[in-house]
């Protein structure tokens, strides 16, 4: 599966952590704060989910661009600490 991880972040540490965090679940930086992945699994990015989670504020907004999670593009958005999934069927 591909996915695709875009962060903006509300301060240096943030940024820090969470670029680490992405590099250690194999994601490679492709853009300023745009990472890239087609190693990911479903039971990586569920735990990558609460890892960003903890390591974020209210402030920081991060999307996580999945294709294909069944034959759809999944977006899934952390805003105001709370995760909100959008699915695109073909």
């Amino acid at each position: 599966m591909f996915v695709a991880v875009a962060c903006d972040f509300s301060n240096d540490d943030h940024r820090k952590e969470i670029s680490g965090l992405l590099v250690q679940y194999g994601f490679k930086k492709v853009q300023n704060w745009v990472f890239e992945s087609t190693n990911a699994n479903d039971t990586d990015l569920i735990r990558l989910k609460k890892d960003i989670d903890r390591s974020t504020d209210s402030y920081d907004v991060i999307r996580i661009y999945q294709y294909p999670m069944e034959d759809t593009l999944v977006i899934s958005t952390l805003e105001n600490k709370k995760w909100r999934k959008i699915k695109i069927i073909q």
